[in-house]
């Protein structure tokens, strides 16, 4: 190869930037740039433990400030992490774990050639958010993920395996009375009867 790929690694911590960086310096398909030389990257990294609120701004940002293609190397990923990278313009999710150096320069050669990339696990997920997507433009008044928090899809879904109203205030360090009040909220909004009610709703939907 002939010509390098500018890069750009943006990390969370200097810990995470100094080692991703460490991996990719010694290959010759790769340039590595430095902050002040962001500007000119055709594919930028984000290291991240998970895809919280200042990584979302962070890939807001890159997708308004520059053309150039974006891959996320996260530990942990879940189903509203999935929804934040599609609508962020995100073209790559690589898992920590699996992130060695051979992964990641494969990674930013299919970003260059304007590829995606994502585990297997995720492409059935992504389809399916997709697919939420397209039913919503059809059915403009459908629920879409928006109509449910975080914290409310997240207490539905333990709901749904079964767990009662002081288990899930464990498992979510919340009190009884704001999972009760929580509970509350979705089946006013939605106008649901009870809590069974409200899963089925949402699970129908797509929301958990």
């Amino acid at each position: 190869m002939t010509t390098r790929i500018p890069v750009a690694v943006y990390a969370e911590d200097p810990v995470l930037r100094t080692g991703t960086t460490h991996q990719l310096r010694p290959r010759p398909e790769v340039e590595v740039l430095g902050a002040d030389e962001a500007h000119r990257a055709v594919v930028s990294l984000v290291v991240v433990d998970a895809v919280d609120e200042p990584t979302t701004r962070l890939l807001r940002r890159l997708r308004r400030s520059s053309a150039t293609r974006t891959g996320v190397v996260v530990s942990r990923f879940d189903h509203d992490s999935l929804q934040i990278t599609v609508d962020c313009g995100v073209s790559a999710v690589v898992r920590r774990a699996e992130a060695d150096q051979d992964r990641l320069v494969t990674t930013i050669l299919a970003l260059a050639k304007g590829e995606a990339v994502l585990p297997g696990d995720l492409v059935g997920r992504l389809l399916d958010h997709v697919g939420r997507l397209q039913r919503s433009v059809l059915d403009p008044d459908a629920p879409t993920l928006a109509t449910l928090t975080p914290r409310e899809a997240d207490m539905l879904r333990l709901v749904a395996e079964g767990f009662d109203t002081s288990e899930i205030a464990t498992k979510t360090s919340f009190s009884e009375r704001t999972v009760k009040n929580v509970l509350h909220e979705v089946n006013t909004r939605l106008n649901l009867r009870n809590r069974a009610h409200a899963v089925g709703y949402a699970m129908r939907h797509g929301l958990i």
